[in-house]
């Protein structure tokens, strides 16, 4: 399928949860993707850093709030983890199996994206073209991700889903949405 719906899920157990909901759309149109967060609710507890003045590629994104997606080639151990900062920062990382071979990916030199913040809500859209990474004809393995931090510092993790006795993004049967061109 090449447009879909999700939702997010907090980790179990992650402590005292904020009075959220994190869903969104991701498509696949050719070889462009096109991904859509909206977080809404009770968002004045959350730490999301302000806008920033020049975004650019930062590393270790995700530890603060932070919207993030996995993008796994099918049938390859390869994947990609792209970090989205509500303040316009970014990163995109390659690793050549589970947790393996980390490098920051190079065929992006920019990676703008729009965010809005309006009352209780968040979106943050993001389209890009895949050519420089991933053949048109390769089908995609897709994981779907949010790190929250509170005012507090508590974090939560959400996904669509979570296969492990802790949070843990990068397992590859977690990338659970199929995309192709």
């Amino acid at each position: 399928m090449n447009n879909q719906s999700f939702l997010l899920q907090p980790f179990p157990g992650t402590g005292q949860l904020l009075n959220i909901e994190i869903a969104g759309k991701i498509a696949r149109i050719a070889n462009k993707l096109t991904i859509e967060y909206t977080l809404v609710g009770d968002i004045t507890e959350i730490a999301i850093a302000p806008p920033s003045a020049t975004p650019s590629r930062k590393h270790e994104l995700w530890e603060d709030t932070c919207f993030e997606f996995f993008l796994g080639m099918q049938n390859s151990p390869r994947y990609w983890e792209f970090n989205l900062s509500p303040a316009g920062d970014w990163n995109v990382y390659r690793f050549d199996d589970y947790r393996q071979g980390m490098q920051e990916e190079k065929a992006f030199i920019t990676l703008p994206f729009i965010v809005q913040q309006q009352g209780d809500s968040l979106q943050l859209n993001l389209d890009f073209d895949l050519d420089k990474i991933i053949p048109k004809e390769q089908a995609l393995e897709v994981a779907i991700t949010t790190v929250i931090k509170r005012r507090d510092g508590e974090v939560s993790y959400w996904a669509l889903t979570h296969r492990g006795a802790k949070a843990d993004f990068h397992q590859r049967d977690s990338f659970i949405l199929e995309l192709i061109s």
